[in-house]
């Protein structure tokens, strides 16, 4: 039994997850935002699990009394709701010339933070929650700001972490951008 987890059974608390463990999946997290930022979506796609659940649901404004589950409802509108398959033919595309809110490219920063990692009952799989800010920039005066959390499934293999599933919450209500070509 390790210190952490004989420290969080003495207390009656959840196992916690290890330093070196939170500190490889926040590394992860921004070894990610960098490629997402430089488009290395190659080496993006390779960070990601063959069975990969990519969602971020659109949210409407309703009030605190009303309790329908926006989140969780697949059957719900969704700006992305997309496998492996799915992401990659969306890249694809970049690379066809057809995409013509990506010439000239648009500029990229994601700023990731409030990092809190979680053990699950699978001890290759950890959940991971995040703070998000993307920034983008294109042409001369289109800029937007997208401003989120996110819950990730991350699972380690033997080529390092794995993204196996994303829940994106977006902050807007109402996506203002002209397109939405930007993984959050």
């Amino acid at each position: 039994m390790s210190k952490n987890e004989a420290i969080s059974e003495a207390i009656n608390i959840p196992a916690m997850p290890s330093l070196e463990l939170i500190s490889a999946l926040e590394q992860t997290l921004y070894k990610e935002s960098r490629f997402l930022d430089s488009e290395s979506y190659d080496k993006w796609v390779e960070m990601l699990a063959d069975d990969v659940h990519y969602y971020m649901p659109g949210i409407q404004t309703r009030y605190r009394r009303d309790k329908t589950d926006q989140v969780h409802d697949l059957t719900r509108m969704a700006y992305y709701n997309d496998g492996l398959a799915d992401l990659k033919k969306r890249l694809a595309r970049l690379e066809t010339g057809t995409a013509w809110s990506e010439d000239p490219a648009t500029r990229y920063t994601h700023l990731i933070t409030n990092i809190e990692v979680e053990l699950t009952d699978n001890p290759n799989e950890h959940k991971v929650y995040s703070n998000y800010l993307a920034y983008r920039n294109r042409n001369e005066r289109d800029q937007d700001t997208l401003l989120g959390n996110r819950e990730d499934i991350w699972r380690a293999t033997s080529n390092g972490f794995q993204l196996v599933k994303r829940l994106i919450i977006l902050k807007q209500n109402i996506l203002l951008s002209k397109n939405l070509n930007v993984y959050l």
